[in-house]
């Protein structure tokens, strides 16, 4: 009897080993993939009276900003700033949402990690570490 509870056992964890290590080489094959999308990603984001265009990369680094020769009419530097810094933040939300999307495609279902992108709950994050400590996986 305790030969076929032992086998029972092995085969459990042999598919769950087969589970994991599949879900890791899925990860490892897209990486390269989403390193090169991310590198490429821009988000451009415009004022509401389109006289700012702010472009960042996928980090929300400024990439550019393009002002529209209306702008200069109005000579007013504190609105100006006002409406660079604004768009600017757009834009760095905007490519942070579109990361987070990205790479969260690239990740296993349901993973605490995806969550944690998703959310920027950090409960998210740790609380399959704390499920699979609390079943002593």
């Amino acid at each position: 009897m305790t030969d076929n509870v032992d086998r029972a056992a092995n085969r459990a964890l042999r598919a769950r080993f087969d589970e994991v290590f599949g879900q890791y080489q899925q990860l490892r094959s897209g990486l390269d993939e989403l390193q090169a999308r991310l590198a490429e990603l821009r988000v451009t984001e415009r004022s509401e009276d389109g006289q700012v265009t702010a472009t960042v990369n996928a980090r929300g680094e400024l990439v550019s900003v393009e002002l529209a020769s209306a702008i200069y009419r109005d000579r007013d530097p504190r609105a100006l700033s006002t409406k660079i810094t604004a768009t600017v933040r757009r834009a760095s939300a905007a490519a942070t949402a579109a990361t987070q999307e990205l790479v969260a495609g690239y990740l296993p279902a349901g993973s605490g990690t995806a969550d944690f992108l998703r959310t920027g709950d950090f409960g998210a994050l740790l609380g399959r570490a704390d499920t699979v400590l609390r079943r002593g996986e």
